[in-house]
């Protein structure tokens, strides 16, 4: 593997990790019911995904430019 694709991946998890967390930040310290707290983990999880694939396909394409530009 290359440092770029590395690169975008761990940024990804990075990225993917951080919105999870910020997601379901609330529900430690607020008493959610269980089915908000269920619908809280599914949006986490799936907004998590979406900013991952957003993160390595923006890193790749940067990086895709930049090398057919010569840099």
């Amino acid at each position: 593997m290359t440092v770029e694709i590395m690169f975008a991946l761990l940024s990804a998890a990075f990225l993917a990790l951080a919105v999870f967390g910020v997601v379901l930040f609330p529900t430690l310290f607020l008493d959610v019911p269980r089915g908000i707290q269920r619908g809280l983990q599914v949006t986490a999880g799936v907004l998590a995904l979406v900013v991952a694939v957003g993160q390595v396909v923006r890193v790749l394409r940067r990086h895709d430019r930049h090398r057919h530009a010569g840099r």
